[in-house]
């Protein structure tokens, strides 16, 4: 057991495909020698509902972080962030295999788990660092929140009724001031999830950059920015804000947001590695992911 290969398997064991899913893994593994880790939040499901794997299995918490060779995701990109946040302080890379919709982060699907797990026992896949951004919330000079995020961090507005009074800053210099829902920070490789979704652009992963994008704002000037890797974004909520707000990391760390609070963003030296079966261009996976119509390209013919 102390020579064997761990993997860690995270799956969204809230649905009978994730758990099906997560028994087929398991048992590919342990039949080629490797050691299944399981997460302790999902301990308990995972042995109620395989009781067959009872004894083939670890908790994480159990296993030397440092000796898990790769991580193992079945579900879809909510999934793959909940795996990134447990395996933050670990350089291991994230395997995602699609079971939700769109599944963007996601390397396979469904119909190509056993292939999958083959290539990756096999050790057959490339690496691939993605960007993230560190998060920070001060009030005053107090520090009142820190964290990360892979896709974006988002201040809103708490009530529905009411707008959000925020000023922009580039550089610890102000930009503009305007009312809206809200403002999202992202990465490159947010910026085909929330950013998307509120009118940012699309940028290509291999690009080190930050995007700004408002969302809702009354202005003139409230467009999307897109600002080098080592610039800092912030926003600042106005104390003369009629509302409350709250910081979104990933849509899934939350933090309540006075009036006056300041929350500053910048390029994290944290990235996050995504195990890569394929060397398709970014442009294939937009294409395929979104289901883009390309019909009646013929195609570069000779040398551009």
């Amino acid at each position: 057991m102390n020579d064997a290969r761990h993997f860690l398997v995270v799956s969204h064991t809230g649905r009978r495909s994730a758990l099906e899913a997560t028994g087929e893994v398991c048992t590919q593994l342990i039949a080629a020698g490797a050691v299944p880790v399981i997460a302790s939040e999902q301990w308990d499901d995972v042995h109620a509902h395989l009781p067959e794997l009872n004894g083939g299995v670890v908790r994480f918490e159990d296993v030397d972080p440092g000796r898990i060779e790769l991580v193992i995701v079945l579900g879809g990109d909510g999934t793959i962030l909940r795996a990134a946040e447990i395996v933050r302080e670990v350089p291991v890379a994230l395997l995602g295999v699609n079971l939700g919709h769109i599944g963007f982060l996601a390397e396979s699907e469904r119909d190509d788990l056993g292939y999958t797990i083959a290539r990756a026992l096999a050790r057959d896949y490339v690496v691939e660092e993605r960007m993230t951004i560190s998060v920070r919330a001060k009030v005053g000079a107090e520090v009142v929140y820190e964290s990360w995020a892979l896709n974006e961090a988002t201040v809103e507005k708490a009530e529905r009724e009411r707008m959000l009074e925020v000023v922009i800053e580039v550089d610890r210099r102000p930009l503009s001031s305007f009312g809206c829902d809200g403002v999202v920070m992202s990465t490159p490789t947010g910026s085909t999830a929330y950013s998307f979704s509120g009118g940012g652009p699309i940028v290509w992963p291999s690009v080190d950059a930050l995007l700004l994008v408002p969302l809702s704002a009354h202005a003139l000037f409230a467009r999307p920015l897109v600002v080098g890797p080592e610039s800092s974004l912030a926003v600042e909520v106005l104390e003369r804000t009629e509302t409350s707000a709250v910081i979104w990391c990933d849509g899934r760390r939350s933090f309540d947001l006075p009036p006056g609070a300041r929350v500053i963003v910048r390029k994290s030296d944290v990235p996050v590695r995504l195990a890569r079966l394929h060397e398709a261009p970014f442009t294939d996976r937009l294409v395929n992911k979104f289901q883009l119509p390309v019909t009646g390209w013929k195609g570069p013919v000779g040398r551009d």
